[in-house]
């Protein structure tokens, strides 16, 4: 069992590393400061190999257990922030306008920071704990651009577990389920082409106003008519744009959108009603409708066996009675879903208490879930690859 006055003991420095780290947010792959200071701090933690670079500026730390050769494990921390201006009065609040750790990736990358100071300096396992730090999870895919560059395999990694905090859960808690957690997100673009004309004389006119207003209540039979009451689907129009002026109806029209699933048919349905929606309604009243259709990231789908563990792993951590192993999947997306397609694995929730939530530019990590989380992924390795008796 992971040792509960060394972590603690630890608490003090991951706070200092995650309100660095939260002054100073970098989105995307534009994480050099965040990936350097993970490095730098890798390095003096003395662990045995330190990777930059990979997925453009991730970072991957190796451990190697004193128990001898065993199987290696996976352990994942997003480091992007988010192009929010904060709104938070707090000592160590964002010092770059327009970015925050809206997100709590900073204190996701200080808890394995965390972890990796531990298991350095423990090593009581058997085996190799690779310690993966990601850029790019809001939106970039920087987990696909890790696994592209050959993390699972240069790494040996044979089981893969990632870790997000959840407002609402308390400080202590633990949320997961085995199946699909989070959705796949995908995005769309129609592009409406009419027949502009002066708004006096809509007769001589295809008004791309009228397809596109048709178009979004269309759209919305798609999730109460076309999937099965028991599936879940979210088909949102989340932008229209169509001409600039208050005498003029438009030549053309724009809508942006997204499809969220938690299953691969009802995603493929999803598609394929879009498509057929936007260009008969367009048709039907006189227009043309072109649809770009791009699939984004996929289910976050949890495997049984990783799922038990890591319930049993936070059980271990907060006991038994804190733990939710059949909470409601999120429809919101996750890019930890690529390294779950590459390996099995599983990804949990842990509790961040009662405040913002995520993505509001009043949300901060709770620095009281800094020594939880980093039990949580020490306990894990431990369990995981144990030492001979």
């Amino acid at each position: 069992m992971a040792d509960i006055s060394r972590i603690e003991s630890l608490a003090a420095d991951a706070v200092a590393w995650r309100r660095d780290l939260h002054a100073h947010p970098e989105l995307l792959f534009d994480t050099h400061r965040t990936s350097a200071f993970v490095a730098e701090k890798l390095k003096s933690f003395g662990v045995d190999e330190v990777v930059t670079g990979l997925g453009r500026t991730g970072v991957v730390g190796i451990v190697r257990g004193k128990g001898g050769p065993g199987r290696a494990v996976g352990l994942r921390a997003d480091m992007d922030a988010l192009p929010i201006e904060e709104a938070t009065n707090l000592p160590y609040r964002s010092t770059v306008s327009g970015k925050m750790h809206a997100c709590g990736h900073d204190g996701h990358t200080a808890m394995l920071l965390g972890a990796a100071r531990y298991l350095a300096e423990t090593r009581d396992f058997s085996g190799t704990a690779v310690l993966i730090f990601q850029p790019a999870e809001e939106g970039g895919g920087g987990g696909k651009e890790m696994c592209a560059d050959g993390l699972m395999d240069r790494f040996g990694i044979e089981e893969v577990y990632g870790l997000h905090n959840m407002p609402g859960i308390p400080v202590g808690g633990f949320a997961i389920r085995q199946g699909p957690i989070m959705a796949a997100a995908d995005r769309f673009i129609i592009d409406i082409e009419g027949r502009g004309g002066h708004g006096a004389a809509p007769h001589q006119c295809v008004d791309t106003v009228i397809v596109a207003t048709q178009m979004v209540g269309a759209l919305q039979t798609i999730v109460s008519r076309n999937v099965d009451p028991l599936g879940s689907a979210v088909v949102s129009v989340t932008s229209i744009h169509a001409g600039d002026a208050f005498n003029v109806i438009p030549q053309t029209a724009r809508l942006l959108g997204t499809v969220r699933t938690l299953d691969p048919a009802v995603q493929e349905l999803c598609q394929t009603r879009i498509t057929a929606i936007a260009t008969g309604l367009a048709r039907a009243l006189g227009a043309e409708a072109k649809v770009d259709y791009e699939r984004g990231y996929p289910v976050t789908f949890n495997h049984a066996g990783p799922t038990d563990f890591a319930a049993a792993v936070a059980g271990a951590v907060s006991g038994a009675a804190q733990i939710d192993t059949a909470v409601a999947p999120v429809m919101g997306a996750e890019d930890f879903s690529f390294m779950l397609e590459e390996r099995p694995g599983a990804y949990i929730f842990m509790g961040n208490g009662d405040t913002a939530g995520l993505h509001h530019p009043a949300y901060d990590f709770n620095d009281k879930a800094l020594p939880v989380g980093i039990r949580y992924w020490a306990e894990l390795v431990e369990r995981a690859l144990p030492r001979a008796a």
